[in-house]
């Protein structure tokens, strides 16, 4: 059996340089990578090219590298309910990509499965379309969009065997299960590390084929993105 573990956040983040391009899992807050997000604000890498659905809060998530001006592009679908996001895309500090949401899971599909490109109707006849190749598919016109290339694929699990076989919880199976194996390497954090052989084979949601890496994260903070409270 192949064993993908490594020692910690520190090894896992191993071959990081500037101007790199990640993919990061995730669904507001729910489900990010945080060992890592954390660990790629110490190392202080710069001019990086961030593959997320959004870029997480002010002072949570993606947006602690934002703060600390790391980030130099962002590829996603949502600017949320991060004020540091929207201030710099605003001010031209920062080139942001926006995606339709559904487009933003197929191209990382796309590159997990090997194919170069997809065709999609979403965003065709807007702003999204500009500048693409189109065809028409049984009377229907389709935008051309290519799979992502990244560097890394930084991704967030429930339970994961050394191995690398994964398994999600909840919401957190959003854009992760896709991101895996979508870049050179993956890096997976887990909350449950355990050995090779113990997960049933039918939960199982990711093999391990497509994870490089794996270590067991610690203090999870999984933060609420907007708390809403009944008045009693």
């Amino acid at each position: 059996m192949i064993r993908k573990t490594v020692s910690g956040v520190t090894e896992a983040v191993a071959g990081i340089e500037d101007n790199m391009t990640l993919m990061l899992g995730g669904f507001g807050l729910c489900g990010i990578p945080e060992n890592a997000i954390a660990e790629l604000v110490k190392r202080n890498v710069k001019g990086l090219t961030c593959i997320s659905n959004n870029a997480g809060v002010d002072d949570f998530g993606l947006g602690l590298l934002l703060q600390e001006r790391q980030i130099k592009k962002m590829i996603s679908s949502y600017v949320g309910e991060n004020d540091e996001f929207e201030r710099q895309m605003l001010s031209g500090e920062l080139e942001v990509e926006l995606i339709p949401q559904g487009t933003l899971a197929e191209r990382c599909r796309a590159a997990q499965g090997g194919f170069p490109a997809i065709y999609t109707p979403a965003g065709y006849g807007t702003e999204v379309a500009e500048g693409k190749e189109t065809r028409e598919f049984d009377g229907k016109m389709y935008v051309l969009e290519h799979a992502f290339k990244a560097d890394f694929a930084f991704i967030k699990a429930w339970k994961g065997d050394e191995a690398g076989n994964l398994i999600f919880k909840g919401t957190a199976r959003n854009f992760n299960p896709c991101m895996c194996g979508a870049a050179k390497i993956t890096v997976v954090e887990v909350e449950e590390l355990v050995p090779a052989g113990t997960l049933d084979p039918d939960h199982i949601h990711i093999p391990g084929i497509f994870v490089q890496r794996i270590f067991q994260g610690e203090k999870y903070e999984k933060r609420i993105e907007q708390r809403t409270v009944r008045k009693k």
